[in-house]
């Protein structure tokens, strides 16, 4: 059974970003959640127990968490969480990881800002390869072809207003 969880928190330590031997990106962090709740004994704000959690993210994923985010930054992750048990010895532990399906800054402590990823069309036979992140702020013009290339053709059997952009309400 797969559970999915989201959680916001704080990313703890570095980011281990690593690729294997086939290609396959991988990055990993431990995320530090705190609950936190008004006592109104004593008039303030105070921190609940901290849940630690190990969050990895794959491929393209991997790739934009790597780019974009640090230790200490907050984030918000959703995946599914995977509970596993060890032993070292004598020591026993449970280990609290989500596999990230999204993540990105929680912005209710920041602002970001958002680059796009531009997609490079497959070859034939071949998985869909993904350009490099730096190529998106490095060439506009690429972005400004990815949005042309993925513009719906105007077709007979579509009705014109159908082309029409819609404005989005948030």
């Amino acid at each position: 059974m797969a559970d999915t969880v989201t959680v916001a928190g704080l990313i703890a330590t570095p980011i281990k970003h690593t690729v294997t031997s086939d290609g396959l990106e991988i990055s990993s962090f431990r995320l530090a959640s705190s609950s936190r709740r008004y006592d109104r004994a004593a008039h303030a704000w105070v921190d609940g127990e901290t849940n630690w959690f190990t969050v990895t993210a794959f491929r393209q994923l991997a790739a934009n968490v790597q780019a974009s985010l640090d230790k200490g930054h907050r984030i918000v992750v959703s995946g599914r969480l995977r509970v596993r048990e060890w032993r070292n010895g004598e020591q026993l532990g449970r280990d609290v990881e989500i596999i990230a399906d999204a993540l990105g800054p929680d912005l209710a402590w920041g602002r970001a800002q958002y680059t796009r990823t531009p997609r490079q069309a497959p070859s034939e036979g071949t998985p869909a390869a993904v350009a490099p992140v730096e190529s998106a702020a490095a060439q506009p013009e690429a972005l400004e072809a990815l949005d042309a290339a993925e513009a719906p053709e105007e077709r007979e059997d579509i009705p014109a207003e159908a082309h029409d952009e819609l404005p989005v309400p948030f």
